[in-house]
């Protein structure tokens, strides 16, 4: 195969494994009823006058599955802290007992699981239509190259295998995302 065409392959598969790893990233910021660090995870807090992640200034644990604690290297960073999670606007209201903080994580109520549900379908379908981009920009590509017809047909077919592949995927991560978000 001529190494413009495998370049091109490997450039499009290469951007539909970013479509893919962008929404693992996404689902694991969809809760699905068990608190997690990662809820977490998009937390600023103001320290010392520049925005740094949460969990470069605090221990953030779960003891249990209801139950998210922070406990600040500083003492003095827990109300910034405090405003920090309240501010990300997560749903959750922090307790500040003066050692740490503690969020209880509300039960889902079935309405916010379908709603949950609906964010995540939404994800996949960004998803997809990033990989089905990835493969019309890939063969734009192949379009423009100066080889046989057979060799852009070719390459024009593995792009389309790829397309499947990952399209697949995201059908399978949604469908796991969606049962994990719905199980009560």
């Amino acid at each position: 195969m001529n190494e413009e065409i495998q370049f091109i392959i490997e450039t499009g598969e290469e951007q539909m494994q970013n479509a893919l790893s962008h929404l693992k990233h996404e689902f694991a910021n969809i809760r699905a009823g068990k608190a997690s660090p990662m809820m977490l995870k998009s937390v600023m807090v103001d320290y010392y006058g520049s925005q740094t992640p949460l969990a470069q200034i605090a221990n953030v644990n779960t003891p249990d599955a209801q139950t998210i604690t922070v406990q600040p290297w500083e003492k003095a960073m827990l109300s910034e802290i405090e405003k920090a999670i309240t501010n990300a606007n997560l749903g959750f209201n922090p307790m500040n007992n003066g050692e740490i903080i503690i969020i209880n994580v509300p039960v889902l109520t079935e309405e916010r699981r379908k709603e949950l549900a609906k964010r995540a379908k939404a994800e996949a379908e960004n998803a997809k239509v990033s990989v089905r981009n990835d493969r019309k920009d890939a063969n734009n590509e192949i379009k423009k190259l100066d080889v046989s017809d057979d060799m852009k047909k070719n390459a024009e077919e593995s792009i389309q295998d790829l397309t499947n592949k990952y399209t697949k995927n995201i059908d399978e991560l949604y469908q796991t995302k969606e049962a994990e978000i719905m199980k009560v």
